[in-house]
């Protein structure tokens, strides 16, 4: 395998239906997400850590044809009809929610849930073949950075295996503040959470990152990045997971650091 490929990936997936719908503001988002594949070793398998689905324990999909979960509210009748067919992965699922629990993290799997936008979206400017079974882990109900940190430590073993594991989230998700406007005017707020995001991910160290990263909310502005830190946590499973430097993967010409994607 081509060590120099990403494993690992976090990045922001957009405003729901949004991308599939031809939305200016969102056309350097797409643009990323389909030469995003270029930089990762085409995986057997696809684990996807989505910041819309929470549960009591880590759960996994079980379902061997996942159906689509329209987690959106408001948008055309056509983005309701939207499909990506990849298959399941319920074996895969089970081994994961095994994994968990030697690790001592109760998990559950669920058989009848659907691909959320956080999965299926990102996926669908990537893989648009659909052709590479797919997995989605939940968050943990409380949102506990530590508890998303161990979570991702306790899934290192996959490393192992050529699986592509994505955190889908957001970077920025302060909805009021958001502006989808397309070179939209700075925002010194943001800036600041986002210097400390890259500073916190890059250090040397995974001690460094791991000191870091569950004090989140004392960085600079990260309240008001983060009003609720659902979109943050996919991250943190990222890091817990790779357990070395991030390499910051956007292009701050094109994506704008409300676009930042780290890989590892």
């Amino acid at each position: 395998m081509n060590t120099n490929k990403k494993r690992i990936v976090y990045f922001s997936h957009g405003g729901g239906p949004l991308p599939l719908m031809g939305d200016p503001a969102h056309k350097a988002m797409i643009e990323f997400m389909k030469v995003l594949p270029e930089q990762i070793e085409r995986p057997e398998l696809i684990l996807v850590i989505s910041a819309h689905w929470e549960e009591r324990v880590p759960t996994l999909l079980g379902s061997p044809n996942p159906p689509m979960f329209y987690d959106y509210y408001g948008f055309p009748p056509e983005t309701y009809e939207v499909n990506y067919p990849a298959p399941g992965a319920p074996d895969k699922a089970a081994q994961i929610a095994q994994m968990l629990e030697d690790a001592g993290i109760p998990s559950q799997i669920n058989p009848t849930r659907g691909y959320d936008h956080g999965h299926f979206i990102p996926l669908l400017m990537m893989y648009p073949q659909a052709d590479i079974p797919t997995l989605q882990l939940s968050l943990i109900r409380g949102l506990d950075p530590e508890h998303h940190l161990q979570l991702g430590e306790a899934l290192r073993p996959l490393l192992n295996e050529n699986i592509l594991i994505i955190g889908s989230g957001f970077s920025f998700h302060n909805m009021s503040a958001f502006s989808w406007r397309p070179n939209g005017k700075p925002d010194p707020a943001n800036d600041v959470f986002q210097d400390w995001l890259i500073e916190a991910n890059t250090h040397s160290t995974y001690t460094a990152t791991r000191n870091a990263l569950p004090n989140w909310e004392e960085a600079p502005s990260a309240r008001y990045c983060h009003p609720r830190e659902e979109h943050l946590l996919p991250l943190l499973v990222c890091a817990g997971l790779a357990q070395k430097p991030a390499e910051v993967i956007f292009d701050d010409q094109i994506l704008g650091k409300r676009g930042l994607a780290f890989g590892w």
